[in-house]
């Protein structure tokens, strides 16, 4: 049955937050070894951000033709068909609470499309899987906020669940792997692709050669990659960025610089590229949100984004609170399915008592090994240089949400004496709006970071916040009419 407001289950076993890769994977595990099992997630669909695909509705008669790697998704898939995991799609986790001194957690949740469903859902289990995946890291220029400029994973999400391009000339740009997937798959969509621009570059990863030594699929996936760019004739500007982007009420072109080794754009080397969609992502941030509110340790990786800290279980600082995939760094799908299915075993290890298949943790932990080596190698090549910065013109937009400028914000440094990217929200708004700094809270701390101390490249650190997710007020109202929670039963 569906947990309501009104009539509170009996604890599940285990609550899984995300439906991706390594929610999947966790949730199956931890029922195919007896478990009771809630998979949560805001899609009314299974699969993430990975494995988006299209509606039923849209009559796509090959998913898996924008895919790699779709047998994983469709062997998760059906080990789900065949378990008792109660899926809980449409359904946004906006905390995660306790009740009372090592008791079972409450999920709460809004439901419908956009969370806006008048009553609040609770889910109450013995322990929690965090699997919320990453949300794409932007770092601001002059004309971001032009119509035609989408993050490259979310053109990429365009694609694979509506069947829709952002342009017919697009130019792909910033930093990561994830770049050369949207490119190729926009060019096979029929998309023409100027350039990939990539500010960092390739060569370097050839200082990791124990990573890419036991990683040869990562290797494969590139050359796949690089031979569809090659077919597409699609052109590759590695130490590059753009710099700018032209259009009046539309995305008309790009100015591409190239960048010195601290990013900073090469005076006189922009050439102007015409097209009338920009894709641009620089790398992935781990979503916390869920966690550090709950008071979860965290660690910086190689790129300075902000990821949990888990123990060997994938469990974090908190007492049977477990988290997978990227919430610990971010490193793909298959580590993500890997870190899953080790979680879903300490879990039914902590619960049920007694090891759970040791000779498959062993094998499991080998292979997390090998994958987080080559995610580490990745994050060191494609981190951010510390002069990016100079990109900015003084007019522009750094925080979308609340149109807060790069001038704003360098007067709350410069003549307010902000030192923080917390100070600099209190002096100008920058990261007070919808998003809540998703979208500018990298650029900002950059910014306020230029006169003090701090890593320039650091992302903010990561805030306690009671409201991962927008939450109505008339939800938050009703939690008040939620029926009393029984005691807990002997040894939960």
């Amino acid at each position: 049955m569906r947990p309501s407001a009104d009539t509170p289950p009996e604890p599940y076993d285990l609550a899984v937050i995300g439906a991706g890769c390594a929610g999947l994977s966790g949730a199956v595990t931890a029922s195919e070894l007896g478990l009771s099992v809630a998979l949560l997630d805001a899609s009314p669909q299974i699969g993430g951000q990975f494995f988006r695909h299209p509606a039923p509705a849209t009559g796509a008669a090959r998913p898996e033709a924008l895919h790699h790697d779709w047998s994983l998704f469709t062997g998760l898939r059906h080990r789900l068909e065949a378990t008792a995991v109660d899926l809980l799609g449409g359904h946004h986790v906006w905390t995660v609470t306790r009740d009372g001194d090592g008791g079972p957690w409450s999920v709460h949740a809004t439901t419908g499309a956009d969370g806006g469903e008048d009553r609040p859902v609770r889910v109450r289990a013995r322990a929690v899987l965090l699997a919320t995946g990453a949300y794409e890291r932007q770092l601001p220029f002059p004309g971001w906020t032009l119509p035609g400029v989408v993050g490259a994973g979310g053109a990429q999400a365009m694609l694979k669940s509506g069947l829709v391009l952002p342009g017919r000339r697009v130019v792909v740009a910033g930093s990561g792997p994830l770049l050369l997937a949207v490119a190729s798959s926009l060019a096979a969509a029929g998309a023409r692709v100027p350039a990939v621009v990539e500010a960092a570059g390739y060569l370097g990863y050839a200082r990791h050669p124990y990573a890419l030594a036991v990683n040869p699929r990562k290797l494969a996936e590139a050359a796949v990659h690089g031979t569809a760019l090659v077919r597409h004739r699609v052109r590759l500007r590695t130490r590059s960025a753009v710099t700018e982007v032209h259009g009046t009420d539309h995305v008309e072109a790009v100015t591409v610089s190239r960048l010195d080794h601290d990013w900073r754009p090469v005076p006189g080397s922009g050439r102007r590229i015409a097209c009338d969609a920009l894709a641009v992502g620089h790398g992935l941030a781990p979503q916390i949100e869920l966690a550090t509110t709950l008071g979860c340790a965290t660690r910086t990786t190689p790129d300075r984004t902000t990821a949990l800290l888990l123990d060997a279980g994938q469990e974090t600082s908190v007492r049977n609170l477990w988290a997978a995939g990227e919430t610990g760094g971010v490193g793909g799908a298959r580590l993500a399915y890997v870190e899953g299915e080790l979680a879903g075993l300490a879990i039914a290890d902590r619960l049920r008592g007694g090891p759970a298949l040791p000779g498959r943790v062993r094998e499991l932990e080998r292979a997390r090994g090998r994958m987080r080596a080559f995610a580490d190698a990745m994050a060191v090549e494609h981190a951010p240089g510390t002069r990016w910065p100079q990109w900015l013109t003084d007019d522009t937009d750094v925080c979308r949400c609340e149109e807060v400028s790069a001038g704003s914000i360098r007067e709350a440094v410069d003549d307010l004496g902000a030192r923080d990217a917390r100070t600099v929200k209190l002096f100008t708004r920058a990261g007070m709006g919808w998003c809540q700094g998703r979208m500018c809270g990298a650029a900002v701390a950059c910014l306020a970071a230029r006169h003090g101390d701090a890593d320039p490249l650091a992302d903010p650190p990561a805030e306690r916040r009671p409201l991962a997710v927008p939450v109505p007020l008339r939800a938050l109202a009703s939690l008040d009419d939620l029926v009393p929670d029984p005691p807990p039963a002997a040894g939960d």
